[in-house]
């Protein structure tokens, strides 16, 4: 007879356990089709600090992060490179990731 109480209770706590969440990761959007190589490395630069410094809990500021004050681009193009940086890391802060799928 004890059995039929461990089996229910075996049963709840299984099914509990479904019911997590799992974590997601969402795909920077494209940059725009006409940019060029440094803005699309750029952008994508941005927009990735800015969701790391979201999910870390750390203030929002473009102007910390290595790749903004040292960009990995030669010199000629660093104004480019830190103008999409801020245009990815804005992009992110303001549209932010796509909303959960129905039933979250």
């Amino acid at each position: 007879m004890k059995v039929v109480p461990v089996t229910l209770i075996a049963a709840v706590l299984v099914l509990a356990g479904c019911a997590h969440p799992q974590p997601a990761y969402y795909a920077p959007p494209p940059p725009p089709p006409t940019a060029s190589a440094v803005y699309q490395q750029g952008f994508h630069d941005g927009f990735e600090a800015a969701r790391r410094d979201v999910a870390d809990g750390h203030p929002p500021n473009f102007q910390h992060h290595p790749r903004f004050r040292n960009p990995p681009v030669p010199p000629p193009a660093i104004a480019e490179y830190r103008h999409a940086f801020r245009e990815g890391y804005e992009r992110f802060l303001h549209q932010g990731p796509p909303p959960p799928p129905p039933g979250f």
